[in-house]
């Protein structure tokens, strides 16, 4: 019967090629996904476990998400708070609007929106589709999208992100700052060491390694990323690179938490992501290494970042199932509709739907 799938999957590759390129205008098309779509499709076993070590190595039993596929909870979740499937899958009818402006701070290599050099070209933009819709949620709301330099210290990044809001809000204006990745450290620092005129009311911190990344550790020591990336970064436009070594857990745990302390008056808010070790990053992926250098470090991550290092003051829980990019909506989007084509498996998660919802938790704690 495998014979016969693989004989198959040709005709199924040009088929689903063509379809892509037909509607590519409302795809985030990527021709070398349609190129491994062979790889990509054929069935794994445990396709639909949850993230963390393979099975084979570490037992874990059975549940049911609400839309009805059989999951499998690793052990090392149990203390991961709440494990979210399928929240997010689509949107909802209504969301309510915080009361105070939404400031959306980048992560590492980050940007608000980047033009390219052909003028047909569309500008490419690090909240994908994100931005528009918190926007819709009521004519008042203020949406602020920093640029702070790519790879910079925390430090700096810390003063661009106060420089940008400070240029766009009141100083009596409260704001509610939601980060991704990186731009989470940037927020914390800004809040507890800059103290900016500014003031923030919360931060939420999406996939922030607020204990570092082991992955930092693999860039700065076997891949040497501290001898060339000052030679190249600056002429890439991305930067000095002092940020890799501040994303080392041992500067996290030994300088940074301890010098950069909650302040009280505002409120802290965060949650992880996982990718799903039986269905860990294909061939193409940017994460494929990295997850597994994480994983095996530190257990359940997204690719980047574990779902212990992201937690930080109320934790909301862990989006299973869910990549560092998934969460911009930076989602490889023919991967998803070939699988649910040869599997009937559906997207699982929205980004939209979740910063909408971020928004609307916002709103019900009064902020």
């Amino acid at each position: 019967m495998l014979a016969g799938i693989q004989r198959a999957l040709p005709r199924l590759t040009r088929a689903l090629s063509a379809a892509a390129l037909a509607v590519q205008p409302h795809l985030q098309f990527r021709q070398e996904t349609v190129a491994l779509l062979p790889v990509l499709l054929l069935p794994r076993q445990g396709l639909f476990s949850q993230c963390g070590q393979r099975r084979g190595l570490h037992q874990s039993a059975q549940k049911r998400s609400s839309s009805g596929h059989s999951e499998t909870t690793d052990s090392r979740l149990k203390d991961a708070g709440r494990q979210i499937i399928d929240d997010y899958a689509r949107l909802r009818d209504s969301y309510s609007a915080p009361r105070y402006p939404i400031v959306l701070a980048h992560g590492l290599l980050g940007f608000s929106e980047l033009r390219l050099p052909l003028p047909f070209l569309p500008p490419i933009h690090y909240w994908h589709g994100i931005t528009g819709a918190l926007r819709t949620l009521s004519p008042s709301l203020q949406i602020v999208t920093p640029t702070v330099p790519a790879s910079a210290s925390i430090a700096v990044r810390a003063e661009a992100l106060a420089a940008s809001i400070e240029a766009e809000i009141p100083p009596d204006q409260p704001v509610n700052v939601i980060a991704h990745s990186m731009g989470g450290l940037d927020a914390r620092y800004m809040i507890s060491v800059l103290r900016p005129r500014l003031r923030v009311a919360s931060l939420v911190t999406v996939a922030t390694p607020h204990r570092g990344s082991p992955f930092a550790d693999y860039m700065l020591g076997p891949v040497r990323l501290s001898s060339w990336y000052p030679r190249i970064g600056p002429a890439l436009g991305s930067g000095s690179g002092d940020a890799f070594a501040q994303l080392s857990p041992r500067y996290l745990a030994q300088d940074f938490n301890p010098s950069v302390p909650d302040v009280p008056e505002v409120r802290y808010f965060s949650f992880g992501a996982c990718v799903r070790s039986e269905d860990p990053p294909g061939l193409l992926s940017p994460f494929r290494l990295s997850w597994q250098v994480v994983n095996d470090a530190e257990g359940p991550n997204d690719g980047l970042v574990s779902v212990a290092s992201s937690r930080w003051g109320e934790y909301r829980g862990t989006l299973v199932g869910v990549s560092h990019l998934d969460l911009i909506n930076w989602t490889n989007w023919l991967r998803w509709e070939a699988r649910r084509l040869w599997t009937g498996r559906k997207r699982t998660f929205n980004a939209v739907a979740f910063y909408l919802d971020i928004a609307d938790m916002l709103a019900k704690e009064g902020l």
